[in-house]
């Protein structure tokens, strides 16, 4: 692969993880939500396979083929049945901060991101390491997003997200997170993620939502 498609389709992938961030922090409607994490799914799973066929590493793209099953398929599904049993009514999440504040400090966060990781790059200047920022951000807007989303899905989907900012980081810092340990790490979200959609349907039956603010009215 030629040095210069190799930084173009990085800095693309690694673009396309804080696009996503940032257009599911615009958005309320879940089933949107997940249809964005499984195209974050995609960009991050880019990263490894630009990285194994511009290295000519036959291990990186296997790893990047595991993430795409993983990140942009099998959890986003399990997400999205989560959700179907949800009434219409309760589709939107509805986050503590209003949509035009939530996008402003969304850009905040991701200049913070910028200024922090900026001493990292230049430090080791290289057109992969330049991408790192980007993948921070998703890290600081996934934590945004965790605490002031107030419906159970949502919040699973900021750590999903959370975890897709953190996977991409270790993709873009390092030679490569071998399979063995990716897999172990998505097994992990996995569990997770599986609970979460056993939680949301107990409390569902049981309180008619899964909002959690309903269920701190309840407990008061």
């Amino acid at each position: 692969m030629i040095d210069s498609n190799f930084i173009t389709l990085i800095g693309f992938a690694a673009g396309g993880l804080t696009l996503a961030a940032v257009l599911i922090v615009w958005r309320r409607d879940l089933r949107a939500i997940v249809r964005l994490l499984a195209w974050q799914g995609v960009a991050l799973a880019a990263i490894p396979v630009v990285r194994g066929l511009h290295d000519a590493e036959l291990a990186m793209v296997v790893v990047g083929a595991a993430v795409l099953v993983l990140r942009a398929g099998v959890l986003p599904w399990l997400l999205a049945r989560a959700l179907a049993a949800e009434q219409e009514a309760q589709r939107e999440a509805t986050p503590l901060v209003n949509t035009a504040t939530s996008l402003l400090i969304a850009g905040v966060l991701t200049i913070v991101a910028f200024a922090i990781t900026r001493p990292l790059v230049d430090l080791a200047p290289d057109p992969v390491v330049n991408a790192v920022p980007a993948a921070f951000a998703v890290i600081l807007i996934a934590l945004f997003v965790m605490a002031t989303r107030r419906h159970a899905v949502s919040q699973a989907a900021g750590f999903l997200m959370l975890d897709n900012g953190i996977t991409a980081v270790a993709f873009l810092l390092t030679a490569g997170v071998p399979l063995i340990v990716e897999l172990g790490a998505s097994l992990d979200v996995l569990f997770v993620v599986l609970i979460i959609g056993v939680l949301t349907g107990r409390l569902r039956r049981a309180f008619g939502g899964a909002d959690l603010d309903r269920l701190q009215e309840l407990r008061d």
